[in-house]
């Protein structure tokens, strides 16, 4: 926890109320974004995400599966975070395991969408190879190198561009099998096809301070608020996921407001990762 003075508190409350939060930022701005691409050689794909002093790692590694009975279309994927007990002093010892927990469960709900597939942010489909019989499975690890607020927006753009990274050896079925059996396989070791990040959401976490909601909260803003709403939303503007913290209930009518001002965050968000993913790319390929 965050120990503040009661001047502290009202002065993170009173600046927000004003729209100029303690680092000079309005409410609705994000601190600098830097992308690292490629930081993890021995991942499929991997990528690094600071904002201000929070600072994440995602790295993406693929393996052959078969598809689960009930989808059996779809490839699988697995997402799971850990917090370095050096990101900050509340996770030391065990302390991180409960925040990797629900960062975790929050990260699935806003990608992958329901149980059923409808609405993920990572299109599953894509990564079926013979249906029913075999997919990628794409086992999704981030980890929490520093924290100072807004984790989880953080967490989804490093997944993003981890993803935007990855590289899936092309396979061909070379024989056949019968119903029951595995089909052989010839997985190259010279062609990669590149993931499709297109549909890609980013996470809009909006945390709700006094009467207003901010984006990108540090960990001092995020000690006042009453309650967070994160959403998922894809190019398109549409909403992939949704997920609310903090014990204060919300009335509808904010609700729908804040869904459309992350809309019209989201988008300005998504136009600067996608160009800063560009360049981290460009970067390392040179």
């Amino acid at each position: 926890m965050v120990g503040l003075s009661i001047g502290e508190k009202l002065f993170i409350q009173s600046g927000i109320a004003q729209d100029l939060r303690c680092d000079g930022r309005r409410r609705l701005t994000y601190r600098p974004l830097y992308v690292e691409t490629g930081v993890i050689p021995q991942a499929n794909g991997s990528a690094r995400v600071r904002m201000g002093e929070t600072d994440v790692i995602a790295t993406v590694k693929a393996e052959l599966g078969k598809p689960s009975p009930s989808q059996p279309d779809k490839g699988k994927v697995f997402i799971h975070v850990d917090c370095s007990s050096t990101a900050a002093p509340m996770f030391e010892g065990r302390g991180g395991e409960e925040f990797s927990s629900e960062l975790s469960v929050a990260l699935q709900r806003c990608l992958l969408g329901s149980n059923s597939g409808a609405g993920a942010g990572i299109d599953r489909a894509s990564l079926c190879i013979a249906e029913g019989k075999i997919c990628w499975d794409l086992y999704v690890d981030g980890l929490v190198v520093g924290s100072d607020g807004n984790v989880l927006d953080a967490l989804g753009a490093a997944i993003k561009a981890a993803l935007s990274n990855t590289g899936l050896p092309r396979v061909h079925v070379t024989v056949a099998a019968p119903d029951g059996e595995q089909p052989e396989v010839d997985v190259s070791d010279e062609e990669f096809l590149q993931f499709d990040t297109s549909g890609i959401p980013v996470i809009v976490t909006l945390t709700k301070v006094g009467r207003h909601y901010i984006v990108d909260a540090t960990t001092e803003e995020e000690s006042q608020m009453s309650s967070a709403i994160s959403i998922s939303i894809n190019k398109k503007g549409h909403i992939c996921g949704l997920t609310k913290r903090g014990g204060t209930g919300l009335d509808p009518s904010v609700i729908l407001d804040m869904i459309s001002v992350a809309k019209y965050v989201g988008e300005q968000f998504m136009n600067r990762l996608d160009s800063e993913i560009a360049a981290a790319e460009a970067s390392e390929a040179e």
